[in-house]
């Protein structure tokens, strides 16, 4: 048989062997085409209606007309007022406000006696890039906020300029690195979680020892304990040495505990030792886990708010985030990192987490228990 003959047989041969089973004609073609239209409307770095609170200290015409400017503006939504200093934290720790503007006590008058008056604006320095945006608009539109006054004696109008006073919380020198490093760590624990529970159990299925495992007087749920408790272990060492990493040797912050970050990693790895399971249920190879691995982690990468701010979704890709456990883990690790948060304020993603955790891992107990009967 001549050379291209050959070719031809091996080329029709691997084209057979991959669309012989309906599953593995179904990860070729269906996850590309739904993460085409998932990475089309969440990949967006505009930033328009940034949740700020307002804080008037002043409460003359004069605050509550730059008020109406931000309230006015499309890259603002004015989401709340306060009235106390500890409402401050409260409102930035709990993700109610991007920002806070306070207007300090005496710009009225200032802006009466024609001098410059000051406007504060704390802004969560969390994420980098979205604060050093929010900080160029809140500049730009305070500067366009020139107030004009009638000089009574000679009848001419008067320009009075404001001073900007902007600090930046939680992330001060607005370090990309702080920002993506702590969602580093979910991405990987994540990965090599499911992969090698996916494709360990898998491994046993392809050689054929699985059958052999069978017979013995192991039971399954104890096959897969001691499939699965190996790679929790794992995730926790992982843990471990990557904030070691971070903290070492990318000098990342790190205010809040340890014990809660390992709680939660711990309720998080539930999750990921679910989901391998699961793949593990549908894959008959090591070349289909591995495949259905890429396919969860890309668009739960996506839609977990690690490089892509979840606000500027479409309203129901919003929603769908909500059923992705990377969301919760995501913004523990970078709660507990850069704010020092514990969990009075983490509880509802800690809890969102033993839930997603207790049932994909039970789903999928279930279903590898039936497949192994």
């Amino acid at each position: 048989m001549p050379m291209w003959g050959r070719i031809f047989e091996i080329v029709r041969k691997e084209f057979n062997q991959a669309l012989r089973d309906p599953r593995m004609r179904a990860i070729l073609f269906v996850p590309p085409i739904v993460q085409t239209i998932i990475f089309g409307y969440a990949i967006n770095m505009d930033i328009t209606d940034i949740k700020i609170a307002w804080m008037d200290m002043d409460c003359t015409p004069a605050s509550r007309d730059l008020y109406q400017t931000f309230d006015a503006s499309p890259y603002f939504q004015v989401v709340c007022t306060l009235s106390k200093e500890s409402e401050i934290r409260h409102a930035l720790d709990q993700g109610k406000a991007k920002a806070v503007v306070r207007v300090l006590p005496g710009f009225g008058s200032k802006i009466l006696k024609n001098k410059p008056a000051a406007v504060q604006c704390l802004i969560d320095g969390t994420d980098s890039n979205t604060a050093s945006i929010i900080s160029r608009y809140v500049n730009q539109l305070i500067a366009l906020y020139i107030p004009l006054s009638l000089d009574l004696n000679s009848g001419h109008l008067r320009v009075l300029h404001l001073e900007t006073e902007t600090r930046l919380w939680f992330n001060p020198d607005l370090k990309s690195r702080d920002y993506f490093v702590p969602g580093v760590l979910v991405n990987i624990i994540a990965l090599v979680t499911i992969m090698l529970t996916a494709m360990a159990i898998v491994r046993e299925k392809e050689i054929g020892t699985m059958e052999q495992l069978m017979v013995t007087p192991v039971r399954p749920i104890e096959l897969i304990i001691g499939k699965t408790l190996p790679f929790a272990v794992v995730g926790l060492i992982d843990v471990i040495l990557i904030t070691t990493a971070a903290i070492l040797v990318f000098r990342i912050p790190f205010r809040g505990s340890g014990i809660v970050l390992l709680t939660a990693s711990s309720l998080f790895l539930l999750t990921t030792l679910g989901t391998g399971l699961f793949i593990s249920t549908i894959s008959q190879t090591q070349q289909q886990a591995l495949m259905s691995t890429f396919f969860f982690m890309m668009p739960a990468l996506l839609l977990s708010g690690f490089a892509f701010p979840i606000r500027n979704m479409p309203v129901l890709v919003q929603y769908l985030t909500y059923l992705n456990p990377l969301r919760y883990f995501i913004e523990i690790v970078r709660g507990v990192f850069l704010k020092g948060t514990g969990i009075s304020v983490l509880w509802p993603q800690m809890v969102a987490l033993l839930i997603f955790g207790i049932s994909v891992l039970g789903m999928s107990v279930l279903r590898f228990h039936k497949r192994l009967d």
